[in-house]
């Protein structure tokens, strides 16, 4: 967070110089229900995280899903979000296999992109700027949901398992199969509908408290459709850099979009400056809590 503000101050040092922070005065209660809103995100991917494990026959305590979910988070500053797999320790003594987390986590990061592109949408029709962006995010899901669903992976891991001689990277190869196959168990018409409505929700609700803020400093100024459009947009640029938890990228694409919607420098980045707080730290202070809770209290679970 230090090197997040140290970079902030010295890329903007102009703009943040002119920003008021006066105007958080009258926009603390907004903030509240911004925040109230990442909260509800996560309650959502929380029961969409224990949904995945019940359908591969893993049923666990909701308090111990939702503290090790959240735990992931205290990681998700890693390219790629991959950090968060570290949750993954917590569910061997639970007899739950790696391939069971990783297939669900594979399907959840899947889906989470694919909500992004919907509420980007928008961003199609007004933003021709970044429309290459979602155009190549659109075509990385379509192709990872071509390989899961139409390469017989059972196949090919019978096929390593009767080889006498492990092939080059076997273990990894094997991990990969794994994983694809647990994928596609949550992947059916009915179960990808119902993840992608979830993540749509979800997230949807994380772009409702960025326009909440923008409302309580600029009434009126920033549409339904330009915060979904300026969130999600920003979130694939920060996804598709690769950078942790896309320091950076996020916050330039999600500062340059509020300002195409007619706010000043200062102010635009001071709404990206509270939604990432809001969005992004917030989970790593909760995530940091649930590993302390997790590290205390082992023999609840």
């Amino acid at each position: 967070m230090a090197a997040f503000l140290a970079w902030c101050a010295v890329g903007f040092r102009r703009d943040i110089a002119q920003i008021d922070l006066r105007m958080l005065v009258s926009a603390w209660p907004a903030i509240a229900l911004a925040g109230g809103f990442s909260l509800f995100n996560y309650v959502l991917r929380i029961w969409r995280w224990r949904w995945y494990l019940s359908r591969q026959g893993h049923e666990l305590p909701i308090r111990f899903l939702s503290l090790t979910f959240m735990a992931g988070f205290a990681f998700t500053l890693s390219p790629g979000k991959l950090g968060e797999m570290a949750r993954a320790r917590y569910y061997q003594a639970h007899g739950v296999p790696l391939s069971a987390v990783s297939g669900a986590f594979f399907v959840e990061r899947i889906l989470d992109l694919l909500a992004m592109i919907l509420l980007a949408f928008a961003a199609l029709l007004d933003a021709d700027r970044y429309r290459g962006l979602i155009w190549v995010a659109a075509a990385l899901v379509i192709g990872l949901l071509l390989v899961i669903g139409l390469c017989p992976w059972n196949r090919v891991g019978a096929w390593l398992a009767r080889r006498s001689h492990p092939v080059p990277g076997h273990a990894g190869l094997t991990m990969v199969v794994s994983t694809m196959v647990s994928a596609r168990q949550l992947l059916t018409p009915g179960m990808l509908f119902v993840g992608l409505a979830l993540g749509v929700v979800s997230w949807g609700a994380e772009a409702a408290g960025l326009k909440v803020v923008a409302d309580s400093m600029a009434p009126g100024q920033l549409s339904w459709s330009g915060a979904a459009s300026a969130y999600a947009v920003a979130i694939i640029a920060g996804a598709l850099s690769f950078l942790p938890g896309g320091l950076g990228s996020t916050e330039a694409v999600m500062a340059a979009l509020l300002m195409s919607h007619g706010f000043g420098a200062p102010l635009a980045i001071l709404l990206t400056l509270i939604c990432r707080l809001l969005t992004l730290w917030l989970a790593v202070v909760i995530g940091w809590a649930c590993v302390w809770l997790l590290r205390r209290e082992p023999s609840s679970f």
